[in-house]
């Protein structure tokens, strides 16, 4: 499920951007831009991601800040090494 969340060309941008961000965390408002998106729809793509267990939000107010899961991304990692198993 994590590599077919990550399979779809903007949600792979925002893990990208994601990944560049302090704390690998950023707020839906900046996300939108990076992707040229509307905030609803980068949403729909960071629900995506939460499901997949890729990513956490939180909610500050009006803004909804996403982060990325580490022992996600390191179980994705595992699974794409060549010298892995």
């Amino acid at each position: 499920m994590r590599l077919k969340a990550i399979a779809d060309p903007i949600r792979l941008q925002l893990v990208a951007f994601l990944l560049g961000a302090p704390k690998w965390e950023a707020c839906t408002c900046d996300l939108a831009p990076v992707v040229g998106l509307s905030e609803a729809t980068v949403s729909h793509h960071l629900r995506k991601l939460l499901e997949a267990g890729l990513c956490t939000k939180r909610r500050d107010g009006m803004n909804v800040w996403y982060r990325l899961v580490p022992d996600s991304l390191t179980a994705i990692s595992r699974m794409l090494d060549p010298g892995c198993c």
